[in-house]
């Protein structure tokens, strides 16, 4: 793992106790070039975990709570007449940032959820008929609860399939819960902390996770996986293209930090559930459930099946 990175996987994992998993797989969902969904209960670090990022690269950064009461131009920004010159100026809203932290995306209606369909795709912004480019390295991290639904709005299935990556966040093991209240009781976490990369170093990375040689059999793998969930009856709700491109740029970029000089089959699959989790859901009656935990474990099961199933050749 390239010195930078492996530090900046400390600093996350220090900062956010027992995220060992979640930060690695941050950290390739941005070099992978995507947007992450972060899940969880309330309270096991979601935020912190996304701020700790933003932190650690020399960048802007911009949080918004999503509520129920915020408007498209909250996030987007909006045009302003200049009485004194006489014309309209842009004021651009917090979309225009390296990183934007979505706080509880679910909480606010289906109408802003959309207003970042745009910027997550496009990466631009388009109102009143003009359109405005957003910085080369844009990236979304949102998080949600997925415990309790009083309140929220499910984001829609397109929405979801603009994120590249989702990720659950647990509570720790209990050691790990008494070394994460020793660093809350020390001063060692309220110095500031000095970035460890900046915006030239993420892009530069980011051209050589996407200049990653994938072989066509590694292709074929990719589209044989997909085609295996797409037939399989116990998972509801297509696998778009979108979704397939979006496992391969994942797979590009946990190959990178495992410092392989291609694809391999093990990245494809440590891709596999993070990149489709969130995409999919059980075909069976207990969908219905209000737990989004719960439904996410039965599709992880599914999914780790499918891995069982479809060979490599």
């Amino acid at each position: 793992m390239n010195p930078s990175i492996e530090k900046l996987h400390t600093r996350l994992c220090t900062e956010v106790k027992g995220s060992e998993t979640a930060a690695f797989e941050l950290i390739a969902s941005i070099l992978a070039g995507g947007h992450v969904l972060i899940e969880g209960a309330p309270g096991v670090g979601k935020t912190t975990l996304a701020k700790s990022l933003a932190t650690a690269f020399a960048s802007d950064f911009q949080r918004v709570q999503f509520t129920p009461d915020l408007l498209p131009s909250d996030l987007l920004g909006y045009s302003m007449f200049r009485q004194d010159q006489q014309k309209f100026e842009f004021i651009e809203g917090p979309v225009f940032t390296n990183l934007l932290l979505a706080d509880e995306i679910n909480r606010t209606s289906p109408r802003i959820q959309s207003a970042l369909l745009e910027c997550m795709n496009e990466g631009q912004v388009t109102i009143d008929g003009k359109t405005w480019k957003l910085p080369a390295m844009f990236h979304v991290v949102a998080t949600q609860n997925n415990r309790f639904s009083t309140g929220t709005f499910p984001l829609p299935e397109p929405q979801l399939d603009r994120f590249l990556t989702s990720i659950e966040m647990t509570l720790p093991q209990p050691v790990t819960q008494v070394e994460m209240l020793e660093y809350h009781l020390s001063d060692s976490n309220r110095s500031r902390r000095e970035p460890i990369a900046s915006i030239d170093d993420a892009i530069r990375w980011k051209e050589e996770v996407h200049a990653l040689k994938v072989s066509r059999a590694i292709c074929e793998y990719i589209v044989r996986l997909s085609e295996a969930v797409r037939k399989n009856r116990e998972i509801e709700a297509g696998l778009s293209n979108r979704a397939t491109i979006a496992l391969t740029r994942m797979a590009q970029a946990v190959a990178w930090l495992h410092g392989h000089s291609a694809v391999f089959p093990d990245d494809v699959k440590r891709a596999f559930v993070p990149v489709l989790a969130h995409r999919l859901h059980p075909s069976q009656s207990d969908f219905g459930s209000k737990d989004r935990s719960f439904q996410r474990r039965n599709t992880i099961a599914l999914l780790n099946a499918v891995l069982d199933q479809v060979e490599v050749d």
